[in-house]
């Protein structure tokens, strides 16, 4: 009789612990880049609306508190998805593994770009990467020393740029937008300056620190996650400007203009050649371990790289998503098919 209890109590342990597992959640659960979010939210509305399934949960915390969030191990409490405005770094691959998320599924949905904007009552200009670098980092070179940042308008970099103050609404530290802000526009910049260019080989990480850092004395405001509050501070203010992913730009065109970086101003063929130089790629990562943890995932991963929802005339298109060449949206397709039947 004891035995026979003590053999049902374990079974019952056993059923108890499997079948969170086996059923732990009917919603897929989503972080990561506020420059993906209103797509991905796009695309979850859709799915629903389509499949009869729960809209995916979807939440803006940018690509690296995202990466932290979904690099915290396997389970329901973590989520399924990342969306990420930059690929994931070594260091987040490393962590992922630590904590046993070691299936990940990478995939590109498309193309936007960083543009530095402005509302459309603002001063149209032409600046560069150099000057953009010159207008937002802490230090800059004068004479062979770092020195802190003397500049205070824009007229004070270049004379053909505004009499205006410097005053640049932008993302924090935490999002994929100020990531590719640095390595695509700042550290070029920085990299105009010949000792700086060296240090880029010699001492890569002082590179970064010096070309990256972004000073704290009001030129640079920090935003936060919310794109549409930046959007409405910049219609408020014609004399700020803004850095932000290219589909707000697509959006909000009748109250946004794009600034020309050097000399290329940022449009959808721009963007897709990578001659602007705020190109990027946008991605998803996929747990692959959550395949079975979340019954629907699957399906919605195979909706999001349909030929409806990222192809030429596809959903997002609309929403200023750069589509990828056809046979990168096959390949794309083919990753996502493997990752459905392993």
């Amino acid at each position: 009789m004891r035995r026979t209890l003590a053999l049902a109590t374990f079974a019952a342990s056993i059923a108890l612990l499997a079948s969170p597992a086996a059923e732990a959640r009917d919603q897929i659960r989503i972080v990561g880049s506020s420059t993906i979010f209103p797509l991905t939210t796009k695309v979850a509305e859709h799915f629903a609306k389509t499949t009869g399934a729960h809209a995916p949960v979807v939440e803006s915390t940018g690509s690296g508190g995202g990466f932290k969030l979904f690099c915290g191990g396997i389970g329901e409490q973590y989520p399924d998805i990342v969306d990420s405005s930059r690929p994931i770094a070594g260091s987040e691959t490393a962590i992922c593994a630590a904590n046993s998320v070691d299936k990940i599924t990478e995939i590109k949905i498309g193309y936007d770009g960083i543009v530095m904007l402005g509302s459309r009552d603002a001063p149209d200009m032409a600046i560069s990467a150099r000057h953009l670098y010159l207008a937002l980092a802490r230090t800059i070179p004068v004479n062979g020393a770092s020195v802190p940042n003397p500049y205070t308008k824009w007229s004070d970099i270049d004379p053909s740029l505004p009499d205006l103050k410097i005053r640049v609404f932008g993302p924090p530290p935490t999002s994929g937008t100020r990531d590719l802000m640095g390595q695509l526009l700042l550290d070029n910049g920085c990299a105009t300056f010949p000792d700086l260019a060296n240090l880029e080989s010699s001492d890569p990480d002082s590179f970064r620190l010096l070309c990256r850092t972004i000073r704290e004395d009001g030129a640079y405001i920090e935003a936060g996650e919310n794109d549409q509050l930046m959007i409405s501070k910049l219609e408020r203010d014609p004399t700020a400007y803004g850095v932000m992913g290219f589909n707000n730009l697509e959006r909000n065109h009748e109250k946004l203009r794009g600034i020309a970086i050097n000399g290329i101003r940022p449009n959808y063929d721009t963007v897709l050649d990578g001659s602007y130089a705020g190109s990027r790629a946008l991605y998803l990562y996929v747990k692959d371990d959550h395949a079975q943890l979340v019954r629907s995932l699957g399906d919605f991963v195979s909706a999001y790289v349909s030929e409806d929802i990222i192809g030429d005339e596809g959903l997002l298109v609309d929403a200023g998503l750069v589509p990828l060449p056809a046979d990168q949206r096959q390949e794309m397709r083919e990753r996502v098919a493997k990752f459905v039947t392993n």
